[in-house]
């Protein structure tokens, strides 16, 4: 049954962003006119993050092309790249002295390559110009087209995450265009070419456990070798109905279940995300 999703169990309760770090991250991202899917999305760890000084940053702009019910991010007609991201995001890495970062983006199938190059040239800059920080790369499904998760992994990002969201019974009524199967094909190309791939799903959407528990064994199908599991937290009344707040006995319980399975790592509590301590997943 829906429940609802403004009156959450005392698990939820979210600190919001404060302290000095804080302010110097949202002072940065501000001051560079630079995106992040700590605030687009409404993440829950924003002030953890922020307060630790990392974040991670979107590419692309911030409206997407797709309309995923789940998903916070404005949908709409994008505007042009900005050709000062780049520079931006480098400068704001270097100001804040990371050591670690994730970089994502909303869906660009406006753009002729959707977003791949300019991608390519984000990672490439980052790894010229940052030598020694580490990267997780969270990417579009391209719309499976190898050609361009081609030009992602000629880049060599340390981690190529791409997520599930959710199982497969579930995607078409969560996810815009995207597909169960095209994103295992994804992350398949990515563990095939060497690199280590990542994906995440969430839970509170009316999945059943036997199907969280087949989405986990698809996963290590392709060679993912990384899972995060969080809970959904519906944005506003208009996105999906959040059917279920699951314990965080049961997110323990599934992390334990996933190491037996054998994912390398997995993240599996009520709050997080695909970017949740990310630096943990590098080897």
């Amino acid at each position: 049954m829906p429940v609802d999703y403004r009156h959450k169990p005392d698990w939820l309760k979210i600190k919001l962003p404060n302290g000095a770090k804080s302010a110097k991250v949202v002072g940065l991202l501000n001051h560079h006119c630079l995106h992040t899917i700590c605030t687009s999305g409404m993440c829950p760890n924003r002030g953890e993050c922020w307060g630790n000084g990392t974040a991670t940053f979107m590419i692309g702009g911030n409206i997407c092309t797709r309309n995923c019910r789940f998903c916070n991010v404005a949908t709409g007609r994008p505007l042009p790249l900005d050709a000062n991201e780049i520079t931006n995001i480098i400068t704001t890495i270097k100001e804040l002295n990371l050591r670690h970062v994730v970089i994502t983006s909303v869906d660009r199938d406006d753009l002729p390559d959707l977003g791949a190059n300019h991608w390519a040239q984000t990672i490439r800059q980052i790894h010229q110009q940052c030598p020694g920080v580490t990267m997780e790369t969270l990417i579009p499904d391209f719309q499976g087209r190898e050609d361009l998760i081609d030009v992602i992994i000629k880049e060599q990002p340390d981690i190529i995450s791409h997520n599930l969201e959710t199982v497969r019974r579930l995607t078409p009524q969560v996810r815009c265009k995207a597909t169960y199967d095209c994103s295992l094909s994804v992350l398949k190309y990515v563990a095939n070419a060497g690199i280590t791939s990542k994906s995440g799903i969430m839970l509170g959407l009316g999945e059943k456990r036997e199907e969280i528990l087949q989405t986990m064994d698809d996963l290590l199908s392709v060679g993912c070798k990384i899972m995060t599991i969080g809970q959904y937290l519906q944005p506003t009344e208009q996105h999906y109905t959040v059917q279920e707040y699951v314990h965080p006995d049961t997110f323990a319980e599934y992390a334990i279940i996933g190491k037996d399975k054998g994912f390398r790592h997995i993240e599996s509590a009520p709050l997080v995300r695909s970017s949740y301590h990310a630096e943990r997943h590098i080897l």
